[in-house]
């Protein structure tokens, strides 16, 4: 079978890989430059470096992202630490800690009070398990109490895995992606990041085992239309003439698929991301960031030649001035760092749409993989994974695609 993927990010990428493995011809056709999505490198002539358009951390307990790196050569690309460690300052108190779960399943780390966030009790960690009962529509604010636990350990980590205020943010996700990593033991908890850049851990690999194995990457072709016959696709309309085809995965964006398959119900309402880099060489230590607590920035990352915040859930900054950001945003870089000096060179990268938002009304409308066509699949973080808009989230339901094409 020889199948079209449209969409060359994370969730086509991983699509078309599970495909070849499976013995198939795949196309990957792609309306951008490059291949990646919101999931890549580039040179940045401002700054004079090359960054990343967002900054994204894997757990060693992301077994699709995992499996997708071993299948197209790439785990070695990936910095980890030996073991567990998620480093904290609280900006307003001046206060550092390390967050170190053991590796087992045991969790003994939180009876001991230099392995967990100061002010919390190990019975605050072992109330957690509770959150894997909860299947309603309950909010991670509404689920816990507003205590030192909740603001110097759960609320960094949902805002962060979920991208949405904790007001309006679905527990039961947060609840998921624990159950996948918290849950299972300090093992599962190893954080990773790219030594390089994305695309040289996540994207270029893929491309070049793809294309070793006979299939092709067309970058800017965008495909304007789907041409259907008989409950099934027949063709692409793309500028450069139409396009036969056997099977196609759509993995773009929610409002691309809406445009396409019109009457397909997808998601509505999102979430941006800001990331803002700066010219400075720092080192933060292993494991590479250190995430804030009482400031602007949440997250930074130290990078080659630069270093990186990311702030998530930022619907209510997204419009304000790149400089106004930046200028907010220094400061808490030099708390963290220990930095000196005039803020440096800065580039801002507004990711408007960066995910769907985590709430109930949008987990509602999130379709699974099947579509009311014949030869026609949906893959991409938005659709129905069970996990939030994440990297796992997207390569899972690249696969998920592939299987369910080929059981059809």
């Amino acid at each position: 079978m020889h199948v079209h993927v449209i969409g060359a990010g994370l969730a086509g990428l991983s699509a078309a890989v599970a495909l070849r493995e499976a013995g198939h011809t795949v196309t990957v056709v792609e309306a951008g430059p490059v291949a990646g999505g919101r999931c890549r490198s580039y040179f940045d002539r401002e700054l004079g470096l090359r960054i990343d358009n967002g900054n994204h951390l894997l757990l060693s307990g992301n077994r699709s992202a995992f499996a997708y790196l071993d299948t197209i050569g790439a785990r070695s690309t990936m910095a980890m630490p030996a073991e567990p460690m998620f480093p904290f300052m609280d900006l307003a108190a001046g206060r550092r800690w390390t967050l170190r779960p053991n590796p087992g399943r045991i969790p003994w780390w939180v009876l001991s009070r230099k392995r967990r966030a100061p002010g919390t009790h190990a019975t605050d960690h072992l109330a957690l398990l509770r959150l894997r009962g909860i299947t309603d529509d309950a909010t991670v604010a509404a689920s816990l109490r507003k205590d030192a636990f909740y603001q110097r350990l759960i609320e960094p980590l949902a805002v962060a895995a979920l991208n949405t205020p904790p007001d309006v943010a679905l527990v039961r996700l947060l609840a998921a992606v624990m159950r996948e990593t918290l849950f299972r033991g300090g093992g599962a908890c190893i954080p990773a990041v790219p030594r390089e850049g994305l695309s040289e851990s996540l994207v270029d690999p893929a491309v070049a085992w793809l294309e070793a194995r006979g299939c092709t990457v067309i970058t800017g072709r965008r495909v304007a239309g789907l041409w259907i016959e008989a409950g099934k696709v027949s063709e692409l309309a793309t500028a450069d003439g139409p396009m036969p085809v056997e099977a196609v995965v759509l993995a773009t964006p929610p409002w691309i698929v809406a445009d396409l398959l019109p009457g397909q119900v997808c998601p509505t309402e999102f979430q941006a991301i800001l990331n803002i880099h700066f010219r400075v060489e720092a080192d933060p230590g292993p494991p590479g960031f250190i995430g804030l607590v009482g400031g602007t920035a949440e997250w930074v990352f130290a990078k080659r030649g630069h270093v990186s915040v990311t702030i998530s859930a930022a619907n209510r900054m997204v419009d304000q001035d790149a400089e106004a950001i930046a200028q907010a945003v220094w400061p808490d870089v030099r708390a963290a760092l220990d930095l000196e000096g005039q803020m440096p060179a800065w580039r801002v990268v507004k990711e408007r749409r960066a995910t769907v938002a985590a709430t109930a009304a949008q987990e509602r409308l999130r379709p699974g993989a099947r579509t009311d066509l014949a030869n026609l699949v949906l893959a991409g973080d938005w659709t129905a994974t069970g996990l939030p808009g994440t990297i796992e989230g997207a390569i899972r339901s690249g696969r998920k695609a592939a299987e369910v094409l080929l059981a059809a």
